[in-house]
């Protein structure tokens, strides 16, 4: 190949993005629009189902801009294209937080009760559509029918006083049977809030479940605490099993505003603490208002600032929970030292079903740390250790303690954790041992490479009838490794999904992978991020191309409060 040969592909690299680069921008959009910031805390946060719609929208509008201007200058290498990509997501991104949440429903919609000799589910949460038949007659199920109350489905809205009082009218008919309450998705204002505090006061004492997920959207600060503090203290009788105060951004501030709630609970099983910008001072007060942790099943406290610091609060926490079945602290920040209190503090949590930690930056100390925990969670059948920054040192400590546990694995994630071909055996002898149990393995952006994949292929080749996935995407795997990989895992009963995109697949390759899977076409994934030339450049030219101009304008891309 000509030496100018590999300068041209990487300048034609730049623009225009793969399919695959375009989703991970959608993905974090969608992060952005859902993760408190200075303006969300002003606007109202989104929820996730809105930020994808806008993520979508956003990143299509932003690639026609930047793409008609890379059309205009056909001979540039895309650089310029690419920054504008990145600054008119951002643009857009800024504009869609300033719109906040989705503006209050129709006024004039009217909400009347169905039959109960037509219906056995009272459910106020769709709402009639914008032009609804007026004449459409909604009659409540018998109160002494149902028992959960549900006001989530459908668009997100403000509440105010008239309409808090005719949608909450079952929960005031004597001798209800209501014992779960779900008012998430729907915003409360301090004229609702005052409505449903007496109403909820009533009934405090047969709730077992309440969900008051995004419950605030879109209010300002002063209001939404003090709305907070009114429902908390209607409900602080309760005695509760499930509790779910996510998507509050509720910092510190907030998670007091629920403190006469949460300090009453003795009980509690399930608890929901996610996209509530906990940070250590949040996790602190969250320590010190719950009386007791000792039925604590369920513990999630996903998407959050926690850091080292506040992790060391969520491992008191943790501690404290003997039975603890499922706990989540995915991407909240926590580093190697948290990360090492966390891993010992899961040594009292015996009874682990499932563990997710993803998304951290744990590193190899906190990864070996986590080893002995996971070598007597004899439960365990989901682990999600994605992005930990695991290295070989620490992939291998895991995978040897899982291999000797007598848990039966089902899901297995260890993606983005800089594996190499160097911990390819041990990780194939891991499987091995879950051959009989193991649905699920991502192992995408790692390196691998071909050694590896082979390894891990022939690994997968005899037994593993229950696997339906497996993501070796992004490993820097060419044909040779590819071809393993697809004779493993073809033909298994129930296998649904084999994803080596992102790899360095020949077009010959590409060929051969598709001609093995022609009789299950549907179970290869897509392989149009493929780079065929990516097998011609040698490794400081790879981690050049991993640098490159759009990787790192993406990667950073974030919502930023625009100068008054």
């Amino acid at each position: 190949m000509d030496s100018t040969e590999p300068n041209r592909l990487r300048s034609i690299k730049l623009w225009p993005p793969s399919h695959g680069t375009r989703l991970v921008l959608v993905q974090r959009i969608v992060k952005n629009l859902t993760t408190p910031s200075v303006l969300s805390r002003k606007y109202g946060l989104l929820g996730k189902e809105e930020a994808e719609e806008h993520a979508k929208q956003i990143e299509s509008s932003a690639f026609e801009t930047a793409n008609h201007y890379f059309e205009n200058e056909p001979d540039g290498d895309g650089g310029s294209a690419v920054q504008l990509y990145a600054k008119e997501s951002s643009k857009l991104m800024v504009e869609a937080v300033k719109r906040g949440p989705q503006a209050k429903m129709d006024q004039d919609s009217v909400f009347e009760p169905v039959s109960p000799n037509q219906e056995t589910f009272f459910d106020i949460s769709k709402g009639p559509q914008a032009k609804m038949d007026q004449e459409t007659i909604f009659e409540p199920v018998s109160p002494n029918q149902e028992t959960f109350f549900d006001i989530s489905k459908g668009p997100r809205a403000f509440i105010d006083e008239d309409e808090a009082k005719e949608l909450l009218k079952p929960l005031t008919e004597p001798g209800n049977n209501y014992t779960k309450i779900c008012f998430s998705n729907r915003s409360f204002g301090l004229g609702s809030a005052r409505v449903a505090a007496p109403i909820l006061k009533s009934i405090n004492k047969q709730l077992t479940e309440v969900d008051l997920s995004d419950i605030v959207a879109g209010r300002p600060e002063e209001e939404a605490l003090e709305v907070l503090t009114i429902i908390s203290n209607a409900l602080k009788e309760t005695d509760l099993r499930y509790l779910n105060l996510s998507d509050n951004a509720l910092g510190e501030k907030g998670v007091r505003a629920f403190g006469q709630l949460l300090s009453s609970q003795n009980n509690l099983e399930e608890l929901y603490l996610m996209n509530d910008g906990i940070s250590e001072e949040a996790a602190k007060a969250v320590c010190e208002l719950i009386p007791s942790t000792k039925k604590f099943r369920i513990l999630h406290f996903h998407n959050n600032m926690t850091g080292d610091e506040g992790a060391i609060f969520i491992a008191k926490i943790v501690k404290e929970s003997p039975v603890l079945e499922d706990f989540r602290c995915s991407s909240t920040r926590v580093g190697s030292e948290g990360g090492v209190v966390l891993s010992e503090a899961l040594l009292n949590a015996v009874n682990l079903r499932k563990l997710d930690i993803r998304d951290n930056m744990f590193g190899v100390e906190a990864g070996i740390a986590l080893s002995k925990g996971i070598s007597v969670f004899s439960n365990l059948t989901e682990v999600y250790l994605s992005y930990l920054n695991l290295e070989d040192e620490g992939t291998l400590a895991l995978v040897e303690a899982l291999k000797n546990s007598n848990s039966a694995l089902e899901v297995l994630d260890m993606a983005g954790n800089d594996i190499t071909s160097e911990a390819a055996s041990a990780l194939a002898a891991c499987l091995t041992s879950k051959n009989v149990t193991l649905i699920k393995l991502n192992l995408s952006e790692n390196e691998l490479k071909d050694e590896g994949a082979i390894v891990i292929g022939n690994a997968l080749k005899d037994g593993f009838e229950r696997l339906t996935e497996a993501d070796l995407s992004t490993n820097g795997i060419r044909t040779a490794g590819a071809r393993v990989l697809s004779l493993a895992v073809v033909g298994k009963p129930g296998f649904r999904l084999l994803n080596i995109n992102g790899n360095y697949l020949s077009e010959d390759g590409v060929d051969t992978v598709k001609e093995i899977f022609k009789n299950f076409p549907n179970v290869l994934g897509p392989l149009d991020d493929n780079e065929p030339e990516g097998e011609d450049y040698d490794d400081e030219d790879d981690a050049d191309d991993d640098d490159d101009e759009l990787g790192s304008k993406l990667k950073n891309l974030e919502i930023k409060q625009e100068e008054e």
